[in-house]
């Protein structure tokens, strides 16, 4: 059985007085797609900075493909793509010349640079804007170009933080195409997200709150950490049928969840779902659901 490609066994990591990871422990598989999910100050930037050599840590042991995170971080680097939040493209540099100026960077072989180039504009669907200026480009062909530099020395590890953020729907979707044939072609990715759909494209995702994980698993069986039962209601008023059924005694929360409400609630039977009906002449009609990633992490981080 080989080794994960990544192995966190009780990680520590403060700034001064603030814990920013607290003793996680994690492996991530070769060629896994690998979602960190957690609010603001969860620790997650804070875990892939660690996992680059880019911040040391206090306390635990940390290892990519074998090498020590904390002894070994120069060899870590040569393996490893890493894209922040803010990539920093040279906005008057064109497509093309902003690959160049990373290959060169990374010292790429000068022989298979320009193959690699063109590849990567294939790949990324930039071929046809190669020659316009970065400043000119989408928020998705931003972020396009973005990872397109970081996987011009051809790493075996991707590790990116919120990289479709504020990007359209129809682009993130495109990104995340490109993810996964990356993930054909054998590369091993860390992605953090605030999108609970793009969670649901990982082999696994870990919940992290206040620096320590809360949850991991697959997405397909993320539902067993919900430790209550769902249901699901259709009203004509949500708002209001929402806070009806939050005041509920026997309603733990009620969550609107577009133009549905999700409550949870200890058990279910015909004489409890009467009881709900009668909350709010507005209610059409309750159903029981099965908890996706959302409610799981909503109500983890209530628990």
């Amino acid at each position: 059985m080989t080794a994960p490609a990544i192995q966190i066994d009780g990680l520590r990591k403060s700034y001064g007085s603030h814990t920013a990871v607290d003793g996680v422990s994690l492996d991530v598989n070769e060629g896994e797609i690998f979602g960190l999910i957690g609010p603001d100050g969860a620790g997650k930037t804070t875990l892939m900075r660690v996992l680059c050599g880019l911040l040391g840590f206090d306390s635990g042991v940390c290892s990519v493909f074998g090498f020590d995170v904390g002894k070994e971080s120069d060899e870590i680097k040569k393996i490893i793509g890493y894209m922040p939040q803010r990539f920093s493209l040279y906005p008057d540099l064109t497509v093309a010349e902003n690959l160049r100026f990373f290959s060169d960077l990374f010292q790429v072989d000068p022989v298979n640079r320009e193959e690699r180039l063109q590849r990567l504009l294939s790949f990324s669907n930039l071929t046809p804007f190669q020659s316009r200026r970065a400043e000119a480009l989408s928020g998705g062909m931003k972020q396009k170009l973005a990872l397109s530099c970081t996987l011009i020395h051809t790493p075996r590890l991707l590790i990116l933080d919120e990289p479709t953020t504020g990007v359209d729907p129809v682009s993130r979707r495109e990104f995340w195409d490109i993810l996964h044939e990356l993930q054909q072609e054998g590369v091993t990715i860390i992605v953090s997200t605030p999108y609970m759909d793009e969670a649901g494209r990982c082999d696994r995702i870990v919940f992290l709150h206040k620096g320590s994980v809360l949850a991991m698993e697959s997405p397909a069986h993320i539902a067993r950490y919900f430790p209550k039962s769902l249901l699901e209601v259709e009203s004509d008023t949500p708002y209001d049928t929402a806070a009806r059924l939050g005041e509920h005694n026997a309603v733990h929360s009620a969550q609107l969840f577009g133009d549905r409400i999700h409550i949870t609630v200890d058990e279910v039977n015909a004489d409890f779902l009467e009881a709900l009906y009668a909350v709010d002449p507005n209610i059409k009609e309750i159903n029981v659901t099965e908890p996706d990633i959302e409610d799981v992490f909503m109500e983890l981080m209530k628990e």
